[in-house]
């Protein structure tokens, strides 16, 4: 199945990127940041399911129209304490929280694939809970271990890592393993999708990331 991912959260993008990597039926066609970007990857790349955040579009039903033009599903990310007019609900094709777990959002896209609506009615109006563990988590990990984090976050490796920290590559895979034991994580992907599953974590490290990039 190919795959049309468009948001504007660098973490989270990166997460389901790592997550989509691993089932070889998942294509990731285009990747978007924004809505020109998202418009023309729905026109050039037919046939497709297209993800993307309920925060994102300002004209929704126009996304869908181009959507449905190019003969492709939808798969709406519902932000956190949003909402969903009916209208729209009725239109798209699938919805998840952007809290959803990794399988759940696999599932999604296999049964929009198959035909079928992949509707989390149930939770659109659930609350979401405290993040007291991602809270934790952001409190234990140092500035250096956060920086990492984002890093780990974007993609890179422990070598770019080290480059662009200005440390030895045997430094950074030290602190790894400071930072697996204080989130409860075993390797670079659980990281990565405990920090997209953990919003008040996931919040730190994009404040972090966006400081390396300020810096760098």
């Amino acid at each position: 199945m190919h795959v049309i991912l468009a948001d504007n959260q660098a973490i989270f993008c990166a997460g389901v990127v790592r997550v989509f990597l691993t089932d070889p039926a998942i294509s990731i066609v285009a990747q978007c940041e924004d809505m020109e970007q998202l418009l023309e990857a729905v026109g050039s790349q037919q046939h497709s399911i297209v993800i993307f955040p309920s925060s994102m579009p300002s004209d929704v039903h126009g996304l869908l129209d181009h959507i449905q033009k190019a003969e492709s599903r939808s798969v709406m990310i519902l932000e956190h304490e949003a909402t969903l007019d009916d209208s729209v609900a009725n239109r798209l094709d699938g919805v998840v929280l952007r809290s959803v777990a990794a399988p759940q959002l696999v599932d999604c896209l296999y049964r929009v694939t198959a035909g079928e609506r992949y509707m989390q009615r149930a939770l659109v109006k659930a609350m979401p809970s405290p993040d007291h563990a991602g809270a934790k988590a952001a409190q234990r990990l140092t500035s250096k271990e956060l920086q990492i984090v984002a890093l780990i976050s974007e993609g890179c490796k422990n070598r770019e890592i080290a480059t662009q920290l200005g440390t030895k590559e045997q430094v950074v895979k030290n602190h790894l393993r400071s930072i697996y034991g204080k989130t409860g994580v075993s390797d670079r992907l659980e990281l990565a999708l405990f920090t997209v599953h953990h919003q008040a974590l996931a919040e730190v490290v994009e404040s972090t990331r966006l400081a390396l990039v300020r810096t760098g």
